[in-house]
């Protein structure tokens, strides 16, 4: 096992790794922004060191700055947690050259499955389902051409891209032409990498996502599915643990089909395979996600497995603890993400100081979070304050503890998500689950 990991996040992710190694014995190094030195993780850790000023490009992204750390603490290992580092192939590759393990899938399966084209066009070659679409487009002749071919509505993606970033839908040829320019330019400025492709976009489908982890023996398993249907532009809001929209047959199906995506990448780690749903049960391939999920809890919650310390064990060399036989799953689980964001103004980021935080509690009730009373939210980051996670034996028994979870949540001195949430957990089309995609665009609060 590693005899010390850094952490090259911030926020409650950073808080949910220290806390597993702290119960493997790992002692943890902590890296922080200015705008950072209060924050939880920062206090938890072992040791911490300072990496940059404010902004993420000069500290959570300073590649010199975090191997300098490493090396300084005698860290053997870094884990970057999700965003920042977490799908750099550079980054592991760096790590690698200076005999540092890297948490996380190979440089070359990053590379593999973070190109958006190239993993469609290798799972098709292992016969995972892939909605119709194009290789890198080079002209607008050739988009045109691909959406005459597929009929509009098309996507237009980058290549490189994620969380809701470098994505645009077109209806006809001029939104064709206009969107593709903007996708282009947004990609470059988020990712570095200009380049996009097309696909066939479905109309209000379910966006559901297996959670699979893999060792370097070969050994790949599932934990199930969730449903991130209900979004806000690409951005999820809640998660849950199973989808109501899938049956025993097609969370088979679906299991199976991530476990071949999993290897035709030589995967190695924790990683997320992204389906799209249409309304006949029939399941495309989306994307890989090549690192631990914002909602991984929800799968620990039905599973009973522990992805962060499975994920640290597979980067140590281990076997898998678990075989697909050993994995049943049971009950519900259902996530909130509480941001700090005025969703009466359009989700305006509501940075500033907690003067009041109390969590809920109680038989199935989880809260990942950074944050405390006195705790100031910086206007730096993601406006992310927790995770709020609830489990019971049925879905139904999730939402109604749920709603009386976010009830209890006290946050005071900032605007949040919170009176967002307690509305929409009570909607009538949540409620039934037969919602999709779309469910945002025609969500009204209750009366």
């Amino acid at each position: 096992m590693f005899k010390k990991v850094l952490i090259a996040n911030r926020g409650e992710v950073a808080v949910r790794i220290i806390r597993a190694c702290r119960e493997i014995g790992i002692p943890t190094v902590a890296v922080y922004s200015q705008a950072d030195a209060n924050s939880l993780h920062v206090s938890l850790a072992t040791e911490a060191y300072c990496i940059g000023p404010n902004e993420s490009s000069k500290s959570y992204l300073n590649i010199p700055a975090i191997i300098s750390a490493a090396l300084v603490s005698g860290s053997d290992a870094i884990h970057p947690g999700y965003g920042f580092m977490s799908e750099r192939a550079d980054f592991a590759e760096i790590c690698k050259e200076h005999n540092i393990k890297f948490i996380g899938p190979s440089p070359e399966a990053m590379q593999l499955m973070g190109d958006k084209a190239t993993a469609r066009k290798t799972m098709s070659s292992k016969n995972v389902p892939v909605t119709p679409g194009t290789g890198i487009i080079k002209d607008f002749q050739e988009a045109r051409e691909a959406a005459k071919k597929f009929g509009y509505p098309v996507i237009i993606k980058a290549t490189a891209g994620g969380g809701g970033k470098g994505m645009r839908i077109a209806n006809n040829d001029n939104e064709l032409e206009q969107n593709i320019t903007l996708c282009r330019q947004e990609a470059e400025k988020f990712f570095g990498n200009p380049q996009v492709y097309i696909e066939k976009f479905l109309v209000n489908p379910r966006h559901i996502e297996v959670q699979i982890l893999a060792d370097k023996y070969g050994n790949v398993i599932h934990l199930g599915e969730r449903d991130c249907s209900i979004q806000r532009r690409h951005q999820k809001l809640i998660e849950e643990a199973p989808s109501p929209a899938v049956d025993e047959e097609t969370r088979q199906k679906l299991g199976d089909a991530a476990i071949r995506a999993a290897k035709a990448a030589n995967y190695e780690g924790v990683g997320t395979i992204e389906f799209l749903l249409d309304k006949d049960k029939n399941f495309y391939f989306m994307e890989m996600n090549t690192r631990l999920q914002v909602e991984h809890g929800i799968s620990e919650m039905i599973s009973n497995v522990d992805i962060v310390r499975e994920q640290i064990n597979i980067a140590a060399g281990n076997p898998l603890s678990y075989k697909q036989e050993d994995i049943k799953l049971f009950g519900h689980a259902i996530e909130c993400r509480i941001n700090a964001e005025d969703s009466e103004r359009n989700f305006l980021p509501a940075p500033g100081e907690i003067n009041g935080y109390i969590t809920p509690g109680g038989f199935g009730v989880r809260v990942d979070s950074h944050v405390y009373s006195g705790y100031k939210i910086p206007p730096y980051y993601d406006s992310l304050i927790s995770k709020l996670m609830c489990w019971a034996p049925t879905r139904e028994e999730a939402r109604r503890r749920m709603y009386r979870a976010l009830k209890e949540y006290v946050i005071t001195g900032v605007k949040t998500t919170l009176p967002f949430y307690q509305d929409l957990i009570e909607n009538e089309i949540f409620i039934s689950g037969k919602f999709d995609t779309g469910f945002m665009n025609t969500y009204k609060k209750n009366k």
